[in-house]
């Protein structure tokens, strides 16, 4: 069995779980997700903690039951602490601006970037220079994230544009004559 598989993921308190047939909700103080498993994966809840078995020892089956396991942890994690993305402008003139569900980017083009924020995810801007992507869905988190750097990523000679926080850029030299 997959090494991620074998370990159980332990339940936090205030966090419940269903689960129906192959379909598992998990609750929480910041909200709800549901996911439905993978027809190779069975999932135990006993004491307090889940465990995913896969159907057979066939190694797409073990190696699935890693993934399913991973993706549960993930929800439990979401719902009990939630997830969040930090990104920061580089560049004079950058401004990022929250608006409701839009966010409002000035990022050097003729025109203001208007990016309208899905369900579920909160954007807060604490500066001008920083924005805050969190939520429970981990990918969804993670997706916003990508979008909003996909809109000016770091270009390699100044540095400029939307990085990540803990993001390292490596410059290029200038052309010499």
């Amino acid at each position: 069995m997959s090494r991620v598989a074998k370990k159980p993921v332990a339940l936090p308190a205030g966090v419940s779980v269903a689960v129906d047939g192959r379909k598992v909700s998990v609750k929480g103080a910041k909200g709800a997700l549901d996911f439905e498993l993978h027809p190779t994966v069975a999932i135990v809840h006993e004491n307090n903690e889940l465990k995913l078995v896969p159907q057979s020892e066939a190694a797409e089956h073990r190696a699935m039951a890693g993934t399913m396991r991973a993706l549960v942890a993930n929800m439990v994690t979401g719902v009990s602490k939630g997830f969040e993305r930090k990104l920061q402008l580089v560049g004079v003139g950058y401004r990022a601006q929250a608006q409701g569900a839009a966010l409002n980017l000035t990022l050097g083009f003729s025109h203001p970037v208007v990016f309208d924020v899905p369900q579920g995810i909160t954007v807060e801007t604490p500066t001008q220079t920083e924005i805050l992507v969190k939520g429970v869905d981990k990918q969804k988190v993670g997706q916003v994230a990508a979008k909003i750097r996909a809109f000016r990523p770091p270009e390699p000679y100044k540095g400029k544009g939307v990085r990540y926080a803990d993001e390292t850029i490596v410059l290029k030299e200038a052309k010499k004559k």
